[in-house]
């Protein structure tokens, strides 16, 4: 008998030793986005979808934004664990008031913020935009418009108000719109039958990341591994949707957003490959969601000189690289 039971011991420990992964503990996770399922949050998607998330040991619920949502106010108070935030400016601003949040990983190498303007108007460049009327959100107006009147000599009797609305772009040839790379210019084709002239501010030197993952300080300080698997299994899923099978990951985006349609979800990949959005610049040799201080510090730069961040701020406050520039997922990328 006591040889039968040592032999069960050892059974019971081998059986414990190559349990699958899914019997593992899930740690909980919830992400909140900045808005509604899309196809710029396509990587996230994808490691849910796909079951990446899961492979480290996370189980994570997706709470979408949208118009009538702000998940950034969750994240500092505990609701959720992590926020996409749209760009570096709203971690400034976390330093500025004193919010225990930081940003741990830029998943957009570039801000994908556009000029829109009429073809065969005689625009051709950044500075041809100057004589035109422009179509600018009260956001826009207070970021990147007051770096295009530093750099470029903008002037505010230019500006309109946007209203996420393209119908006054379309009624005025001699005029511009703000939008996203991935998806405005898409819409004015379908519905004006013309294809419009594209200025991507990150290529016209706006320096700063998009699509950065934010979390709270205690959670990096108390459960650091805890946010590095989720960055990595981000990372791995991001890699997966630009390169790869990406149908599961439109099919929950779908599900979330009924509104979204495939072909605009695959307008806006074919844009983020073909404007290096999400894999380019230092994401080249350091992996997606890179991040460098020399970067962080142009940017900073950029901004106190057009007037949007005050000198005296501590930036660093507002990130780490303690979780990036690894090169996870570098093996994901196809040869060239």
């Amino acid at each position: 008998m006591p040889l039968a039971r040592n032999f069960a011991a050892v059974l019971a420990m081998l059986a414990a030793a190559i349990a699958p992964a899914a019997a593992q503990t899930l740690d909980k996770v919830s992400f909140g986005t900045n808005w509604v399922a899309e196809g710029e949050h396509g990587g996230f998607y994808q490691a849910l979808a796909d079951g990446t998330y899961r492979k480290y040991a996370l189980d994570v619920a997706i709470v979408p934004g949208g118009p009538s949502a702000n998940n950034r106010l969750l994240l500092p108070v505990g609701k959720i664990d992590f926020f996409l935030s749209a760009n570096n400016l709203e971690g400034f601003d976390a330093v500025t008031q004193n919010i225990p949040t930081v940003e741990v990983a830029a998943f957009f190498q570039k801000d994908p913020q556009v000029l829109i303007a009429h073809p065969d108007q005689g625009v051709e460049k950044l500075e041809d935009l100057k004589n035109l009327t422009l179509f600018i959100s009260q956001e826009g107006v207070a970021t990147y418009y007051q770096w295009l009147k530093a750099d470029y000599g903008f002037k505010d009797s230019q500006v309109k108000p946007y209203t996420f609305n393209p119908q006054p772009f379309l009624a005025n040839k001699k005029s511009a719109m703000q939008g996203y790379v991935t998806s405005e210019p898409f819409a004015i084709e379908k519905a004006a039958k013309f294809t419009p002239k594209v200025f991507l501010l990150a290529d016209q030197g706006l320096g700063g990341y998009s699509t950065l993952i934010e979390t709270r300080r205690d959670l990096v300080d108390k459960k650091p591994d805890l946010v590095q698997r989720f960055i990595d299994a981000s990372i791995v899923g991001w890699y997966n949707y630009i390169y790869g099978d990406n149908s599961a990951a439109n099919a929950l985006i779908k599900k979330q957003n009924p509104e979204m349609t495939d072909d605009l979800l695959a307008y806006s990949v074919a844009k983020m490959k073909q404007y290096g959005i999400v894999d380019s610049g230092d994401a080249l040799t350091l992996g997606v969601g890179a991040m460098t201080d020399a970067r962080m510090k142009d940017f900073f730069d950029e901004m106190v000189r057009a007037g949007v961040t005050k000198a005296s701020l501590d930036y660093r406050k507002a990130y780490t690289l303690q979780f990036v520039d690894k090169k996870v997922g570098l093996e994901l990328r196809p040869k060239q």
